[in-house]
């Protein structure tokens, strides 16, 4: 039996960019294949790979824009986001990094999940990933009331 195997019509593209901090393991920034990219978790670094000072504010408001260079590389933006996830050192801090989280996300809110992990690399605070789908037309929301669509 034969493994199975991307087709041919799809495309796999390897995405880093020097905007964003690299990948501190063996892995990229960000993997598109076809138009949905998966983005890499980021931590609140700076280009050099430090950690930003100010503590889970900063370093969420870092994480967010270094996503967005990584959007950006990609041809896309904080628009075409349809999932996130949120990884956080204190769950204790949700609101907090939700009101940073919603500056970069105001017009288009995408699905997400938060969680509280044990420990993060490089001692931080917070880590966010996402999923894209680049060049995505937005067609705007459906919204079921009283279970009739």
């Amino acid at each position: 039996m034969n493994p199975p195997s991307i087709s041919n019509s799809l495309c796999r593209k390897i995405v880093n960019t020097a905007a964003a901090p690299s990948a501190i393991g063996p892995y990229n920034q960000a993997v598109q294949v076809d138009r949905t990219l998966y983005i890499s978790g980021q931590l609140g670094m700076s280009t050099n790979g430090c950690l930003v000072e100010g503590g889970v504010l900063a370093e969420a408001e870092k994480a967010l824009e270094n996503m967005g260079h990584i959007l950006a590389a990609a041809g896309g933006g904080y628009k075409d986001v349809i999932k996130t996830t949120v990884l956080m050192k204190d769950i204790n801090q949700f609101s907090q990094v939700n009101n940073i989280y919603g500056k970069f996300f105001k017009d288009h809110q995408p699905a997400r999940a938060a969680f509280q992990v044990g420990a993060l690399p490089k001692g931080g605070n917070v880590e966010i990933e996402a999923v894209a789908l680049i060049g995505a037309v937005d067609v705007g929301s459906v919204f079921i009331n009283n279970g009739i669509l």
